[in-house]
């Protein structure tokens, strides 16, 4: 079993060495299963005891006892379960301690809580240890959380999530040989994969079990209740809470908690406050008493917790329900979800509620009454999936009040939308609502109205849901309702932000944010953090940093949790544009994780994650970021991520050198942008679906693509689809053989990027403008018109051919320094985000632009065993898992040079498979 890090006396040491050192005692005591054997054990094998004479001492052997007189020199003597020691074992060993000798090195070890005498490990005296024993003690105390962390680790790996480790920790008190005995049942049951709820599943460990129930059993049947009452209670508790819920007489209870004290059935686990040695033992001691007293012990918890203040109503009605007492229960674990849900727990108020809500024995007026409280929890929450289907089936009931039902669907329909991600469903459930709750509910008939005007829902037309806005304001303003019109104005804001309109920012300083009412606050928390994300889009980032650390502030104070979480979504975003890659990578992986069960929530992430691995080279990572088994589908996706995440397929398809695929990519998504009508969030399409449409022979669609994004953010200040708009034009002039144009455009657009700031985006925008200046200075210096040095392996030869021309023209001259110069800075910039695919890209075009050295000079290295870093850059996209094709096309090579280099690589580095091949 793993032990505690335990660091042996100097002196214990010194006492086992052949000059005969002083003698030493050490009383190593810990309580049952924290590992006192163990440690006895790895004591035995110190290499100072190599050389000792080494006595192992079980006390309480049926076996013979070791003799005395066969020691001689250095003696490892090692006790074990001294508090099980008869009388002559202790004398014996009395004798030994108070005769010691140079070289003895006494190890005792014993459980202190089963001592005959506490404080006493030899008897009912004091042992008289002479003056030259050195005496030292040691107590063993459980794992903390970190070790617990280890051992789960070891037995299970590391695809366990955290809640395994906090959990266990503290179902077991830390006790190491809980901890290894629980975690073998739980890998026994579920394997590695295992959750919390694996945890509290398994039971209790029969070791475990054993212990504390013959403990118990020692005492007297009449003091065994106040056993059954820490047992209950399952929680440090006074003497006088412990002797009342056990139905003891103050007297008797006194002396019953002093027996089972002394007996170790119960321990003081605080100043004042007692309770079972282990958590864990709990069930065990409960399926020992009969049922019917078990229920009377509830019963009286209950009633002595609802004396308490504040009161502790989850506890209560967890008692009330064991007790049997139904109405007192349900009249709890309301009152328990409407404080957790004051305080900011909605995570706790939903587990309350969808447990209670799930069994059968609530009447339909109560349940009347939980729904709604689990439903608004659910809504600013994390969990999504069991609360969606316990809302679908709470609104197909008939018996509940109209209104009742009319809210569950508004609720319903927030959750399909917002944290499922299923749209259809979702606005078909909140138009229902908006119908349902026309007449009756106007105020919440508002909200669902508003619902359906949020901008980012894929598919609704941007004009069908201005008008839906119009309708919710006209219905706040009449409703009189602070809290509908706050989430009405949140709404409004984000509508007005995402499309760009002037007065969005004047909307954002209405927002309530400083309302004395916390529903309002939560709203206000929305509004800001969904502005805050619709800035990151428009391309306002400074604005946007501020928007976010409000509206973070304001959703963690005012329990708005699944706003808290988008803003964190769009933190991920602001990260990826303005180019602070250090790891980002990690902190997207850790967001995806936490949001498991949220997959629309965690679409951010995923989205930023799969960006940074393509421009890394890592295609398949990125293609499984984005559209693997937990992505969200495409057409379920927000309508800006949806548009960026197709801009990035046509990217790759355009890498890939298929422009077909990239073309039909690009007309589908533009349809859609399109459809949609809010065009800023062309911005991350429109330079590579423009591209794709012009090289697939295409140019009046290309163009109309750009008049049409042009129109589509005209008069309006939107700095990242202006900038878009100019990549967009310069990309058009490329495909159409404008050069000068192009290039001129390029950098503008860099310009435009380097201003907002977007480095990635300023790079490549920049290394368009060196392919473009490189086809101009073909151009001049042959004379005839050229094609821009665009994506092809081919048009490099081209330019690398034209590299070693005689140029005569000075201004060819002057244009070969400048392609020089933006391709040394578009190789610094991606190399210092670690954009290494754009960067062996962007190298490799540079190389064309440098002239071929003769041989090989003296004392250069030949790389006959070392990869050269032609080789090494190859062996880098191999490994990502491009094909000899796709890093042809990256390296401007021909495929079956790039054969070649793979080939070199793999022998030089002695691996089986490309895949396996690091530079």
């Amino acid at each position: 079993m793993p032990t505690h890090e335990f660091t042996w006396p100097l002196v214990l040491r010194r006492a086992l060495a052949p000059d005969g050192a002083e003698p030493v005692l050490v009383l190593v005591e810990g309580a049952a299963g924290t590992g006192k054997s163990y440690l006895l054990e790895k004591l035995s094998a110190l290499p100072e005891a190599a050389n000792a004479t080494r006595v192992r001492w079980r006390c309480g052997d049926l076996q013979e006892q070791p003799r005395q007189e066969e020691w001689e020199g250095p003696v490892l003597l090692l006790v074990d379960d001294l508090h099980r020691a008869g009388d002559e074992e202790r004398q014996q060993l009395r004798r030994v301690l108070e005769n010691p000798w140079p070289g003895l090195a006494a190890v005792l070890a014993y459980r202190p809580e089963e001592l005959l005498t506490a404080g006493l490990p030899l008897g009912a005296s004091a042992a008289g240890y002479p003056s030259e024993l050195t005496v030292l003690r040691r107590r063993l105390a459980g794992w903390d959380e970190e070790r617990v962390r280890r051992a789960v680790l070891e037995a299970l790996g590391d695809g366990c999530p955290a809640e395994v480790v906090t959990r266990l920790h503290e179902c077991s008190g830390g006790v190491p040989q809980v901890v290894v005995d629980v975690l073998a049942m739980v890998r026994a049951r579920s394997g590695k994969q295992s959750t919390a709820a694996d945890v509290d599943a398994v039971g209790v460990p029969v070791r475990l079990a054993e212990l504390v129930v013959g403990r118990m059993l020692a005492l007297s049947p009449a003091q065994q209740p106040i056993v059954w009452a820490a047992a209950v209670l399952a929680e440090p508790t006074g003497r006088h809470e412990m002797v009342t819920v056990s139905g003891l007489a103050p007297v008797p209870g006194h002396h019953a908690l002093l027996a089972a004290l002394a007996g170790a059935a119960l321990m003081e686990l605080g100043e004042g406050c007692y309770g079972l040695p282990v958590p864990l033992a709990a069930p065990a001691v409960r399926a020992a008493v009969p049922g019917p007293l078990r229920q009377e012990l509830h019963e009286r918890a209950a009633a002595v917790l609802a004396r308490r203040q504040p009161v502790p109503w989850t506890a209560v009605a967890g008692h009330r329900k064991a007790a049997g007492q139904v109405g007192g229960w349900l009249r709890a674990v309301e009152k328990a979800a409407l404080a957790a849900a004051e305080s900011g727990w909605h995570q706790h108020a939903i587990d309350l509620l969808k447990h209670t809500l799930d069994s059968s024995l609530g009447p339909p007026q109560v349940r009347a009454r939980l729904a709604p409280l689990l439903a608004r929890s659910a809504v600013v929450a994390l969990r999504s999936d069991q609360t969606v289907e316990v809302l679908a089936q709470i609104v197909r009931d008939v018996t509940l009040p109209a209104a009742v039902r009319g809210q569950l669907r508004l609720d319903l329909g927030l959750m399909l939308c917002n944290q499922v991600g299923r749209f259809a469903d979702g606005c078909q459930e909140l138009e229902t609502a908006a119908t349902e709750l026309h007449d009756i509910r106007p105020d919440l008939a508002g909200r669902a109205m508003a619902a359906l005007a949020f901008p980012y829902w894929p598919g609704c037309l941007i004009d069908v849901q201005r008008n839906w806005l119009c309708k919710a304001v006209a219905a706040a303003d009449a409703s009189g309702d602070e809290a509908i019109r706050a989430a009405v104005l949140a709404t409004r804001t984000t509508f007005a932000m995402s499309c760009g309109d002037p007065d969005a920012w004047e909307l954002v300083a209405a927002l309530p944010s400083d309302h004395p009412d916390p529903v309002v606050r939560q709203h206000a928390a929305r509004g800001l953090c969904n502005a805050a994300d619709a800035a990151v889009w428009l391309g306002f980032y400074e604005r946007a940093e501020g928007l976010l650390s409000e509206g973070l502030d304001l959703a963690a104070t005012s329990g708005a949790l699944y706003s808290e979480h988008t803003a964190l979504g769009a933190r991920l975003l602001l990260e990826w544009w303005t180019g602070r890659w250090a790891g980002l990578a990690e902190r997207c992986e850790r967001f995806v994780t936490a949001t498991a069960d949220m997959p629309f929530v965690a679409s951010d992430a995923r989205m930023v994650r799969g960006l940074l691995a393509f421009s890394q080279g890592d295609w398949g990572a990125a293609l499984s970021w984005w559209s693997g088994q937990d992505a969200v589908a495409a057409e379920n996706m927000s309508a800006p991520l949806g548009a960026t995440v197709a801009g990035a397929l046509i990217r790759l398809a355009l890498a890939r050198q298929d422009p077909a695929a990239a073309a039909k990519q690009a007309r589908k998504a533009w349809s859609d942008v399109a459809r949609k009508g809010v065009w800023v969030w062309a911005a991350e399409l429109a330079p590579w679906a423009v591209e794709a449409v012009a090289r697939a022979g295409d140019a009046p669609a290309a163009r109309a693509m750009v008049r049409d994004f042009g129109q589509g953010i005209e008069e309006r200040e939107l700095p990242v689809a202006q900038a878009a708009l100019l990549w967009s034009r310069a990309a058009l002039a490329e495909t159409e053989e404008q050069p000068e144009e192009a290039a001129d455009l390029y950098r503008q657009a860099a310009a435009a990027y380097e201003a907002l700031p977007r480095p990635y985006a300023r790079a490549l925008a920049m290394e368009g403008a060196a392919r473009c200046l490189l086809a101009v200075r073909l151009h001049r210096s042959s004379g005839t018109t050229q094609k821009s040095v665009a994506r092809s392996g081919t048009a490099a030869q081209e330019a690398a051919g034209a590299s070693g021309t005689d140029v005569s023209n000075d201004a060819a001259c002057d244009v070969s320094a400048q392609v020089v110069a933006v391709l040394e800075s578009c190789t610094e910039q991606f190399t210092a985000l670690g954009a290494t695919w754009d960067a062996a890209r962007a190298r490799a075009l540079l190389r064309t632009q440098q002239p071929a050295k003769k041989g090989r000079p003296p004392g250069r290295p030949s790389h006959v065993d070392q990869l050269s870093p032609r080789e090494s850059e190859v062996a880098e996209l191999a490994g990502k898992g491009l094909t000899n094709r796709e890093i042809a096309a990256t390296l401007h090579l021909s495929p079956r040079t790039v054969e070649q280099h793979v080939a070199h690589a793999m022998r030089k580095t002695g691996t089986l498979s490309r895949r396996d091949l690091q530079p």
